[in-house]
C-alpha cells in the first residue's frame, strides 16, 4: 500500500492503513513553509520535516513504546526563546539528515526508533513552493485571478483557489517513492488539504507519470468537510473535478466517502464514473461530530475495498 498526502489527512489514512498491512509506504508532500518546519527549512535549507514527522507518528504501534515515542516526536517546546514551537521530532529528523547526509536513510532510522509499522518517504528530494491561482485574493478585486505563493499563504487566502503548481516546476521525485508506487497493489489519495497536501503530488511530473502508469489500483478518500481557506463551498464532486483537472490521464478505481456528509450521491457517483471508478459510501467519521476520520472505521472501509476491489458500492438508487 502507498498513501499520499500530508499533515492531518495523511496521519488519518496511515493510522488506519497500518492496522491493515505492514507493507505500507507514506509519500509526503514537502512544501510546508510555516511553523517549525518553515524555520528549519529557511535556516538549514532542508526539506520541511513536519509532515514527515506526523506520518511517522501515525505509524507508531499501540503498545507503550509506540504511544510514548509518538508523543515524544510530536511534543513542542514552549519557551520565550528560539526553541519555542519547535517539534522534537523535527529536530531529531534534521539531525539525522545532517549526520547521515541521506534523507531517506535518516527517516528510516527514525522509523526504527519508533517501531514504525511501515516507512515514510518525501515526494521530492528538494523543498518545494506551492503557487496557487486564486480568484479574488484581493477582496477589492473579486473578479481578478492572481497568484499566491507558499503553502501557508495558499491555505489562508481569502479568495477561491482554482489550481496549484510547484516551484521548481519539474522537481526531482524521490526514487524510492517512484519505486514504491510502481510496485504497489493499491495507492491511496487523501484525505487531507486538497490543494496543499493531495494535489501537489500530481504536479511533480515524474510522480504523476508513475501514478498514471502503475498497475496498482487507486483509491481516493474524500474529506468530511471543506477545508477553510482552500475548499470553502466545495461539493464532494468538486474535489474530484479539480483532481481530474490537475491530472487528466489519471484513472481512479474507487472513491470512498462518508455516507453522512454526501449531499448529492447521484452527482457524486456520476463524477466518480467519469474518472473510471466506483463509489463506496461508508461510515468513517468520528462519532463526536468533529470532521475527523475514525481510524478503526476507516480501516474497516479500506479492508472491504481491498478485499473486493470495489468495496461493494451500492446502486445510487438505493442511497
Amino acid at each position: 500500500m502507498v498513501a499520499l498526502g500530508g499533515g492531518h489527512g495523511l496521519y488519518a489514512s496511515l493510522s488506519a492503513l497500518r492496522t491493515v498491512t505492514d507493507r505500507l509506504t507514506g509519500v509526503v508532500t514537502v512544501a510546508d513553509d510555516g511553523g517549525s518546519s518553515g524555520r528549519l527549512r529557511r535556516e538549514l535549507g532542508v526539506i520541511p520535516p513536519g509532515d514527515l514527522r506526523m506520518a511517522l507518528a501515525a505509524l507508531c504501534g499501540d503498545d507503550e513504546w509506540g504511544r510514548t515515542w509518538s508523543e515524544v516526536i510530536q511534543h513542542r517546546f514552549r519557551s520565550e526563546g528560539d526553541l519555542h514551537e519547535h517539534a522534537v521530532g523535527n529536530l531529531l529528523i534534521v539531525a539525522l539528515w545532517e549526520l547521515l547526509g541521506d534523507t531517506v536513510a535518516g527517516l528510516g532510522w527514525v522509523g526504527r526508533l519508533l517501531g514504525a509499522q511501515g516507512r515514510v518517504l518525501p515526494m521530492a528530494t528538494v523543498p518545494l513552493d506551492i503557487v496557487a491561482d486564486v480568484l479574488g485574493a484581493d477582496p477589492a478585486e473579486p473578479d481578478r485571478i492572481s497568484q499566491v505563493r507558499g503553502q501557508v499563504a495558499c491555505a489562508s487566502t481569502p479568495g477561491k483557489v482554482l489550481g496549484v503548481s510547484l516551484v521548481p516546476p519539474d522537481p526531482p521525485a524521490s526514487p524510492e517513492a517512484l519505486q514504491a508506487i510502481h510496485e504497489a497493489d493499491w495507492v491511496v489519495f487523501g484525505p487531507g488539504s486538497w490543494f496543499t497536501s493531495v494535489l501537489p503530488h500530481l504536479k511533480v511530473p515524474e510522480l504523476q507519470r508513475a501514478l498514471v502508469e502503475t498497475p496498482a489500483r487507486r483509491v481516493v478518500a474524500l474529506n468530511l468537510a471543506p477545508q477553510p481557506g482552500e475548499t470553502d463551498d466545495f461539493s464532494q464532486q468538486a474535489h474530484l473535478e479539480v483532481l481530474a483537472e490537475h491530472a487528466p490521464d489519471l484513472r481512479i478505481d474507487v472513491v470512498l466517502a462518508d455516507a453522512g456528509v454526501v449531499e448529492e450521491p447521484e452527482a457524486l457517483d456520476k463524477a466518480v464514473q467519469e474518472l473510471g471508478g466506483s463509489l463506496v459510501l461508508a461510515e468513517v467519521a468520528m462519532k463526536d461530530g468533529s470532521p475527523r476520520h475514525d481510524p478503526a472505521l476507516l480501516a474497516q472501509a479500506f479492508v472491504q475495498i481491498f478485499a473486493t476491489g470495489t468495496g461493494g458500492s451500492r446502486n445510487p438508487g438505493d442511497w
